[in-house]
């Protein structure tokens, strides 16, 4: 062997168990053995050198049918802090969690989200007391990563399409954060960080070209391709809300449409999905209310006409991206269930050569906070273990000049 390569190779082991660690949490010593292969004796030389670097810990005694408790070790949480919030217009959603994953603290609070208010103020008085209630101050976090509703333009720290959040608007917003509060921030779409979820923990694990599509009180997407978030020159990739499609329906709504066709986001938007239940004869105060009455009343021909709405927007999608999956997330799509999806399935396979799935996002509670803190405990992780970040979770702030 060369010289220094034994070096390098407990380095790679090393990396090797700590990725097993992060993964799988405690385990015991024959456990790590068994995932990483290597023998005996060599992994109890790892475990006692990474204990000795503090990198490792003993996390309590696993019982056993016979014989002696076996002694467990997991990663040491508190060599770092990460915060994760997905902000809406109506509320942040905010968590903090040690490096290894484990949630110290929740916190959700109404953010001001007016031009003119003082968003960064507000933001920094939440994300302080959050992290207080963890037992740290900001200057403990090592970074934040946030979920907003828009696109994010990497190379100037802009959102845009985010009318919903106008104070947000016209500032480097990740750079004036960073500055304010002494920590560094990144800023992502919220549907991409519901495929961060899904790919992590989630339907898409181990799928590498995916579509999510977000159906709520508005309409976005995220196309991963090869691994990666296509995020585009100005963030703008997966921001399929300004798609222009046609309308299919078979009942007039009584919109209008322009003949170059009509925004997928009016289309199967909150407002969109209201006005085409009312002329079904469903009255409904917002589109997953009118889905669920729907599919309580057996009013198939409402269900069909939105999936065809639906499906004319992912037949673009599929005609591009050719994704191996598209799963259906938000407050619409949760109210129609896998009924919903198998209408929406059967109307792409009209439209499309390949027969592209679609699926229900699986992950349940606030999957773009839980995308936030998957990114966020990435970049940590890199830093402080120097295991390498899954493609999927690089920060897009790394692609600023």
């Amino acid at each position: 062997m060369q010289a220094g390569s034994p070096r390098l190779l407990r380095e790679m082991n090393d990396r090797a168990a700590l990725q097993v660690l992060l993964r799988e949490g405690p385990l015991t010593r024959s456990e790590l053995e068994l995932a990483i292969g290597l023998s005996k004796p060599a992994t109890a030389q790892l475990l006692a050198r990474l204990e000795q670097q503090r990198v490792v810990v003993k996390a309590g005694l696993r019982s056993g049918s016979r014989g002696p408790r076996a002694q467990r070790w997991a990663v040491n949480g508190g060599l770092a802090h990460v915060a994760a919030v997905d902000l809406t217009p109506h509320l942040g959603d905010f968590v903090v969690a040690d490096v290894a994953g484990e949630v110290l603290a929740e916190h959700q609070v109404t953010l001001p989200v007016d031009r003119g208010a003082d968003v960064v103020g507000s933001f920094g008085r939440a994300l302080a007391r959050v992290a207080a209630e963890a037992g740290l101050g900001l200057s403990d976090l090592d970074n934040v990563v946030i979920g907003a509703q828009g696109a994010f333009d990497p190379s100037t720290g802009l959102l845009s399409s985010a009318p919903h959040i106008p104070g947000w608007l016209g500032f480097d917003v990740p750079g004036r954060l960073s500055e304010t509060l002494g920590i560094r921030v990144a800023i992502e779409n919220d549907a991409n960080l519901v495929a961060v979820q899904e790919m992590t923990d989630g339907r898409a694990v181990g799928i590498d070209d995916l579509v999510v599509v977000w159906l709520s009180e508005g309409v976005g997407g995220a196309v991963v391709a090869g691994g990666r978030l296509l995020r585009g020159t100005t963030g703008g990739g997966g921001e399929i809300d300004w798609m222009r499609v046609p309308d299919p329906a078979l009942v007039d709504s009584g919109d209008n449409w322009p003949r170059a066709g009509a925004r997928f986001g009016d289309l199967v938007g909150s407002v969109g999905i209201v006005r085409l239940a009312a002329a079904h004869g469903i009255a409904a105060a917002t589109g997953w209310d009118a889905v669920a009455l729907a599919r309580g009343a057996g009013a198939e021909a409402f269900l069909d006409d939105l999936a065809r709405r639906v499906a004319a927007g992912l037949a673009s999608l599929v005609a591009v991206a050719d994704p191996r999956l598209i799963l259906l997330c938000g407050d619409t799509a949760l109210a129609g269930g896998a009924e919903l999806a198998e209408r929406v399935t059967e109307r792409l396979h009209e439209l499309t050569l390949p027969r592209t799935p679609v699926d229900l996002a699986s992950v349940r509670g606030n999957a773009v906070r839980a995308g936030a803190l998957q990114s966020a405990l990435a970049t940590a992780r890199a830093e402080v273990f120097g295991v390498d970040p899954p493609s999927l979770l690089a920060p897009n702030q790394e692609e600023r000049s």
